[in-house]
């Protein structure tokens, strides 16, 4: 690592360039990541940009591009872990490529997902990431400033909008039949939206119906249990409510890791043994999960990459934004099953 010595003048991109030996145009073109530079030269400049210790200046950079160099992320709770966890990578993402995120939250009300769209704090940014659970299709226009706009989740709208989603009803599946595999065959679903038909929990519902059809069962009502927001108190609530009115399961399948570590609460309260006489599974790995006793089988749904996919997408979007070439993209990143001790592993 370079050390400027006190006093002396910041390393400019003459500099870099003099050591590089090479023009002060190709220095540029290599910081600018242009395309057409042979990647022995960019080496070399990379090299000289470490020996002189050369450190952009990000902000005149951005004034020159007409950027603020801040995208925004509006999600619905930062008390809920698996948003918590999802702004921790993108600001971590976003980080790498010397951008700053500015977060806000809307509870998962139109009316403040609206707000997010046309917020003037959020018009300073350079885009933004919207995690939404209120909007409509008629609600996502195009920004007349032009701003991009990436959607995180479900639903899916129409337009020039990139999406970045999970593959819900799969991922449900895999863990409906995970339960199944164990020789269970009174899954409960904790977390249905009975009038939902397009979102997260109808798509995940459809996903367990599937599974538990493939099975050669029916899908019995006394065990889609709806609650309508996916939190602990609510998970340990219903599961409580079940318990008292006798109704009978083997494994239950939680919506959401929230509501699943409600229920274990309300399971061991009542002397149920988990996994012993009912398995649980919950849906998006979150950190707590590791460390119940016992630990949660869960789904880990990408989140890494749907945040780092997020992020590209708007980067291009920003940088694409006076041709406006670019077709909308939908991308779900691949999703993987968790086993751990609360299926009996």
């Amino acid at each position: 690592m370079a050390i400027e010595p006190e006093g002396r003048a910041a390393p400019t991109l003459r500099d870099v360039a003099q050591v590089a030996g090479v023009s002060f145009k190709t220095v540029s073109n290599v910081l600018n990541d242009h395309p057409q530079v042979r990647e022995a030269t960019r080496a070399r400049v990379l090299a000289a940009v470490e020996q002189v210790g050369y450190r952009p200046n990000l902000a005149a950079r951005n004034l020159r591009l007409g950027r603020s160099g801040v995208i925004g992320l509006a999600v619905p709770e930062l008390s809920q872990a698996f948003f918590a966890q999802l702004a921790d990578e993108v600001i971590r993402v976003a980080a790498e490529q010397d951008l700053v995120v500015l977060v806000e939250q809307t509870g998962g009300l139109r009316e403040r997902e609206l707000e997010a769209l046309r917020n003037p704090r959020l018009s300073l940014t350079d885009g933004l990431l919207l995690a939404p659970l209120g909007l409509t299709h008629e609600d996502v226009t195009p920004d007349p400033a032009g701003r991009p706009l990436v959607v995180l989740g479900e639903p899916l709208f129409p337009g020039p909008v990139d999406h970045v989603t999970m593959q819900h009803e799969a991922a449900a599946r895999a863990a409906t039949e995970h339960l199944l595999g164990l020789g269970r065959r009174r899954v409960m679903l904790l977390g249905a939206h009975a009038a939902e038909e397009t979102g997260v929990a109808a798509l995940r519902y459809a996903g367990y119906r599937a599974a538990i059809e493939a099975a050669g069962l029916e899908v019995d009502d006394a065990l889609v249990v709806p609650i309508e927001t996916w939190d602990r108190s609510s998970g340990a609530e219903a599961m409580a409510r079940v318990l008292d009115a006798g109704v009978r399961m083997d494994a239950v399948f939680a919506m959401n890791d929230d509501l699943a570590l409600g229920a274990l609460r309300s399971l061991q309260e009542r002397g149920v043994a988990v996994p012993a006489d009912v398995a649980l599974v919950g849906f998006d790995d979150v950190a707590d999960g590791r460390y119940t006793f016992p630990s949660l089988t869960t789904v880990e749904p990408g989140r890494h990459d749907i945040a780092r996919e997020a992020v590209r997408l708007l980067r291009e979007r920003i940088d694409d934004r006076a041709r406006g070439e670019l077709e909308p993209r939908v991308i779900a990143p691949g999703f993987r099953l968790v086993v751990r001790e609360s299926t009996g592993s």
